[in-house]
This record gives structure tokens, C-alpha cells and sequence, in this order.
């Protein structure tokens, strides 16, 4: 059985209970000896009337007649024996004790003797003036006899208000003391630990020192600040925790951005391969590293950079087969391997594999991460520590993101490199076109005309001679032409977004060099032309010029330039014209025609020839919405 559980509503309760017990006790003690203080007195009165009733009894006795003795004798038996029984409505009662009793019989006595005689039984003289006196003086012994028991109520009345002073004054101590000790100050404890948690002492408690609902709150608030204690302490370790993984975020973030920042400055394998390797092993905090790259069979690795090796390790292994040591011997798919080194001693016969010439250097252990891209595998960095190195997965995440980044720049130097050649290639061929079509022809037609000459020199016939100078002469000058126009197609450069300059020097050039007049005309000012489209279509605009001085016989060219709503470019002469059937049937042999198609599909544009014998050629290359071009051109460049 548990013991009784004294709440505080019980406490108080009970308190309250004997409090208003004993102040009822108190207040019916008062009132008790106040109406015995009351009946007393009221008995006073009536015991001092019976005096002054004698004396009247006895003068109405004396006169003849004796007509008021009967009433008045009435009156004296009424008061005395109201005396005797008493009368709680007025109030009255005789606060009887022995001796008041004694003097009470003494006056009932005397008025059992007097009342005969003052009847008129045994005539006026049986009662004398003595007789009055002495029933008076007992009547006043009586009342003597009750006011002297009248003082002692009053003393016992002032007792009992000294005492429920003194029992209200102790009440209000006692009060107060409970109060303060099961309520006041429990609340302020309550109040100060409620104080010290808002100030940040979470470890502040209150003492419980009772079972009823004040204990309760205390113990809840202890609970409540053991529980708020327990979540900041957890908020704070998550904190740190969180603090922590942020800061090794951070770091990431830098070293991928150091990283990022690296391969794109690199214009070239070395420095790439230099500038990672000193990167990575800060980074990765390691004493060394090396940078591998391996051929296209995986078979050999060759180094590229090392920093922090001893001289004889990186001369030794400048190029490592696959498989020969812990380092090359990386796949695509494998993860970053941690590898701790072994002496000679402590590797079984059957292991091929020794460390020895890496724990010479110091080393201790290796990180591994491969280097791939689309599942092929490009290399390696190796980590050497001279301390244990640990698995840390976020390390290796982050070294994988790095290899992924240099794998990353090397393609792209790699694709640099193969468009620059492919560059060079087109450059090239181009060139060579360009001298097929031109110099090649003519030289070819100059070599007929040496052979003819020869002839006429072993024949002498001058006028063949003179036909013959005369063609080799012009051929030359044809030859010249070529030549100064393969350079101004070649030196042509275009302004930034503006192409109305090109045109105009491009015109210029035309006039200078064919000797015709030619007018440009542009209608509306459009989106300006990305540079690389521009140069498409100079070089367009330059082989239907070339054209129509090799071929129209024309006497002047307008070109039109029309950029609303989308660009269009046109060059008409006033030549002898084409023929439409003999242009279609010999459009694949001629390759200054099939040139400009090439470039103009380049950017995604179309090409139209018109022409008719004696009217003319009209050549017009309509470029693609600008959304298009811009998206196309970069793509389609390399093709041209």
C-alpha cells in the first residue's frame, strides 16, 4: 500500500478545516458567555424591580381598601417565577450556581411568609416595615449574588477575546509559514529556475520537496529541462556535425572549382597534367602523387607528371606495363582502392608484387583512383602517404569527381587537338580546290602552249611563235589574277556583328581587280550575323563574284543585302547568261558552284541560281531563321 498522497488542495483543506473548527469554537464560546452576560443582566433587572414591587406591595397593603394588592402580588409571583424558569426571547436566565441558588431560596422563602400577610389573610399589620427591609435585603444578596456571577463571565468574555486574538494572530503566522513553505516557495523556485533556463542554464533544477501538485510542477519542470537540455545538447552535436559537413562541402566545392578553373587555363597536355598533379596531392593532403595515362589497349601506363617522388622511382617507371605493380592496374569501373604497402619479406612466393622500392622511398601506403570516361579507361592518379591512409568515402568521392574533371579536359584537348587538325585538313583542301580550279588549269594550258612554241621554234614559223608567246602571256596574267584573288579570299575578315563593311572592302577589292563597277544595297538593318556565319557568306558572295568575272562578260554587278524579315543576299550581273538545262547537267563538275552550295548548307542556309542566255545571272543565298542559324553554324562550321 502507498502512503497517502497529501495534495495541495488536501493541505489546504485541512488547514482551512481547523481553522473554521476552532474560530466556531471560538465564536460559540463568545457568544455563549455573552448570552449568559445578557440573561444574567436581564435578571438583574428583574431581581432589582422586585425591590422596588416590595415596597410598593407594601404601601398598596397600607391603604384601605388594599384594591391594587392582587395585581401587584401577581406581578411579584410572575417575576419570581420568571427568575426561575428563565426567558430565552428576551433573553433572560440566572446564571445559577450554589450560591445564587441559596440566596434564591432565601427570597422565596420570605415571600412565602410576606405574601399571606400582604394578601390581607391576617390584616395590614402582619407585615411589618422590618419584614419589607429584610425581604429586600435578601432580594439584594440575590443580586449581589448574580452580578458577582455576572464578573466572572465578563472576566471568562475578555479571556476569550484575548484568546481568539492570540489564536487569529498565531492563525495568520501559521498561514503565512504554510503558505510560504508549501506554496510560495515552490512557486519561486519554479520562478528562478524558470529565470535560469531563460538566462541559458540548461542545467538548472528545482528541488521537489512535496507530493502534491506543486511537487508535480516541479517534477514536470525538471523533466522538461533534463528533456531541453538533452535536445540542445543533440541540437549542438548536430550543429557541429552539420558545421563539419558543410566546411568539408565548402573544401569540396573549392577544390572542384581550383580544379575547374585549372583545366580550363590549360592549353596543352603538360600543363594540364603538371598543374592537376600539384592540385590533387594538396587536395588530398598526400606526400606524393602521380598522374598515369595509358594507351588505347590499357596494356601500358605512361607517366605524365609527379610531384613529391624520389628521382629514381619516377625514372624507373615512366612507363609500367599493366599489372606490374599496384600502380597501373586501374579499370573504368573500379573505385578508388586503398592499398597498404608490404616489405619483400612479407609477401608469399607466389605473389608476384613488391613494395619495396615505394617503403624505401618512405611510403606507406597508396590511393588509387582511376580516370575514365564512358566506361573506357583513360589513366590513373596514384596518392603515396607516408602515413596510414584510412578509407574515407567522402574523399573518394570527391577524388572521383576530380578524375572525372581532368578526364574531362583531356578530351576535350584531345578534340581541340583533332579539330585543329581537322581545321588544317579543310584549310587544305580547300586550298587545293581552290588551285585546281585556277593556277593548276592554267599552268596545264601554259604547258601545252610550251610544247607548241617549242614546235613553232624547231619549225620557225613566227606567226606560230607570236600565237604561241601570246597565249603563254596571257595565261600568265590569268595565272596572276588567280593567285591575288585566292588571297583576298583568304586575308578577308569580317567587323563584329556588322558585315556591311566586309561587303563594301569585298566589292571594292572586285572592282579594283576585274575592272567592272559594282553597287551594294542593303534594305533594312536586321539581328546582326554571328562571325562565323558572316564568313560563309563572304565567302559565298566572293565565288559568285569570281564568276562572273571569269565566265558572264558582264559590264556591272549589284549586290543586294535584304535583313527583314530574314537575311537575304543577292549578286545579279548584266552578263551573257546560263543556260538552266546546261547547269543542271553540269553543276557536279563545276566546283566553284558545288563549293558554294557546301557552304551554304554549312550553316543551314539555301542556295539559288537564275539564269538565262543573255540575261543574266542572279545568285541568291536566303540564310535560316535566326534561332536556327545560331544553333546550327557551330555544328555545321566544321563540315565546310
Amino acid at each position: 500500500m502507498s502512503p497517502h498522497r497529501w495534495t495541495l488542495s488536501s493541505k489546504i483543506s485541512l488547514f482551512a478545516g481547523v481553522f473554521l473548527l476552532l474560530s466556531l469554537l471560538s465564536v460559540g464560546a463568545t457568544l455563549g458567555i455573552s448570552w449568559k452576560l445578557q440573561g444574567g443582566a436581564g435578571a438583574v433587572n428583574v431581581a432589582g424591580q422586585l425591590r422596588m414591587m416590595s415596597y410598593r406591595l407594601q404601601l398598596d397593603a397600607l391603604e384601605p381598601g388594599q384594591a391594587r394588592v392582587p395585581a401587584a402580588i401577581t406581578r411579584m409571583q410572575r417575576a419570581l417565577d420568571l427568575l426561575r424558569r428563565g426567558d430565552p426571547r428576551r433573553p433572560l436566565a440566572v446564571p445559577w450556581d450554589a450560591n445564587i441558588r441559596a440566596r434564591f431560596a432565601l427570597v422565596r422563602a420570605d415571600w412565602g411568609r410576606l405574601r399571606p400577610g400582604w394578601s390581607g389573610q391576617a390584616g395590614a399589620s402582619a407585615v411589618g416595615r422590618a419584614q419589607v427591609d429584610h425581604f429586600v435585603g435578601d432580594i439584594d444578596s440575590f443580586v449581589a449574588a448574580i452580578e458577582q456571577r455576572l464578573d466572572f463571565w465578563t472576566a471568562q468574555l475578555h479571556t476569550a477575546q484575548m484568546a481568539m486574538g492570540g489564536f487569529v494572530l498565531v492563525a495568520f503566522m501559521a498561514m503565512f509559514f504554510l503558505a510560504y513553505l508549501h506554496v510560495l516557495e515552490p512557486v519561486g523556485q519554479l520562478a528562478r529556475g524558470v529565470e535560469a533556463i531563460a538566462a541559458g542554464d540548461l542545467g538548472a533544477r528545482v528541488q521537489v520537496g512535496s507530493s502534491d501538485e506543486l511537487g508535480d510542477l516541479a517534477l514536470g519542470f525538471n523533466r522538461m529541462a533534463a528533456q531541453l537540455q538533452a535536445v540542445h545538447g543533440e541540437l549542438e552535436a548536430r550543429v557541429r556535425q552539420k558545421t563539419a559537413a558543410l566546411e568539408t562541402e565548402r573544401q569540396r566545392l573549392l577544390a572542384l572549382y581550383e580544379i575547374s578553373a585549372l583545366v580550363s587555363r590549360a592549353s596543352n597536355l603538360e600543363e594540364l597534367a603538371h598543374g592537376f598533379t600539384r592540385a590533387v596531392r594538396r587536395i588530398a593532403g598526400a606526400d606524393a602523387a602521380v598522374l598515369r595515362w595509358t594507351d588505347e589497349t590499357a596494356q601500358r601506363y605512361l607517366l605524365l607528371a609527379a610531384e613529391g617522388m624520389p628521382g629514381s622511382i619516377v625514372e624507373d617507371e615512366r612507363c609500367l606495363s599493366a599489372g606490374a605493380c599496384h600502380c597501373g592496374n586501374s579499370l573504368p569501373d573500379d573505385e578508388v582502392k586503398v592499398v597498404h604497402f608490404r616489405r619483400a619479406g612479407d609477401v608469399p612466393l607466389f605473389d608476384a608484387h613488391t613494395d619495396d622500392a615505394c617503403v624505401r622511398a618512405g611510403f606507406t601506403s597508396l590511393l588509387s583512383v582511376p580516370v575514365a570516361v564512358q566506361k573506357r579507361a583513360l589513366g590513373e592518379i596514384d596518392l603515396f602517404y607516408r602515413d596510414a591512409a584510412e578509407p574515407d568515402p567522402e574523399q573518394h568521392a570527391l577524388l572521383d569527381a576530380l578524375a572525372d574533371h581532368l578526364a574531362a579536359a583531356m578530351e576535350s584537348l584531345r578534340g581541340a587537338a583533332l579539330e585543329r587538325e581537322a581545321a588544317v585538313a579543310r584549310e587544305r583542301t580547300l586550298l587545293a580546290r581552290e588551285l585546281h580550279d585556277s593556277i593548276a588549269q592554267a599552268l596545264a594550258f601554259m604547258k601545252i602552249q610550251l610544247q607548241l612554241l617549242r614546235g613553232a621554234l624547231r619549225a620557225g614559223d613566227a606567226a606560230r611563235i607570236e600565237a604561241a608567246v601570246g597565249e603563254l602571256e596571257a595565261g600568265i596574267r590569268e595565272s596572276l589574277a588567280d593567285v591575288r584573288e585566292l588571297l583576298l579570299h583568304f586575308r578577308t575578315r569580317t567587323q563584329e556583328q556588322d558585315i556591311e563593311p566586309a561587303l563594301r572592302s569585298t566589292l571594292q577589292k572586285f572592282e579594283l581587280q576585274s575592272g567592272l563597277s559594282a553597287s551594294l544595297h542593303f534594305n533594312g538593318r536586321g539581328q546582326p550575323l554571328d562571325a562565323d556565319v558572316q564568313v560563309q557568306v563572304l565567302h559565298v558572295v566572293q565565288e559568285a563574284l569570281s564568276n562572273v568575272r571569269k565566265h558572264a562578260q558582264a559590264r556591272h554587278v549589284e549586290v543586294s543585302v535584304q535583313s527583314l524579315p530574314g537575311w537575304v543576299f543577292t549578286i545579279a550581273d548584266d552578263g551573257r547568261g546560263l543556260d538552266p538545262e546546261l547547269v543542271r547537267s553540269q553543276e557536279q563538275s563545276h566546283v566553284g558552284l558545288q563549293i558554294m552550295r557546301e557552304r551554304a548548307a554549312a550553316i543551314g542556309a539555301t542556295l539559288e541560281l537564275r539564269s538565262a542566255p543573255g540575261t543574266g545571272t542572279t545568285v541568291s543565298l536566303r540564310l535560316p531563321e535566326m534561332e536556327t542559324l545560331a544553333a546550327g553554324a557551330g555544328a555545321q562550321l566544321s563540315e565546310t
